[in-house]
């Protein structure tokens, strides 16, 4: 069982940065496949980054790439998002997720955070 949180959300204007942070539970955190999705309003969820824990190859979505930066240290069980000059159309709620087993850039994930809302304004 993992446990997650999420926390760095805010408002920021166009243009700006915000990291996100995801602290996770269990002492097995280093072999878990570790992702970045949000969910904007009428939309449907979508993988944004993701960090395969076997080789530490980083999946980065088309609308994201060079701008988004995602990371881990496992010696403090957490995950980050750097975002820059980030757009309107980044807005949405950001969940960190995490899986034990299977592709690191498929959807289904197995533990899920609560999610932190990201807002930036034009």
């Amino acid at each position: 069982q993992v446990q997650l949180v999420e926390s760095g959300g805010g408002l920021v204007q166009a243009g700006g940065s915000l990291r996100l942070s995801c602290a996770a539970s269990g002492r097995t955190f280093s072999r878990y496949n570790m992702g970045w999705f949000r969910q904007a309003p009428g939309t449907e969820r979508e993988l944004v980054a993701a960090i395969s824990w076997s080789d530490g190859r980083i999946y980065y979505a088309d609308s994201v790439k060079g701008r988004f930066t995602m990371s881990r240290v496992n010696a403090k069980n957490t995950v980050y998002l750097q975002m820059n000059s980030l757009k309107p159309e980044d807005t949405a709620v950001y969940y960190c997720a995490a899986r034990s087993s299977g592709t690191y850039t498929q959807n289904d994930y197995d533990y899920w955070g609560q999610g932190t809302q990201v807002t930036v304004s034009s």
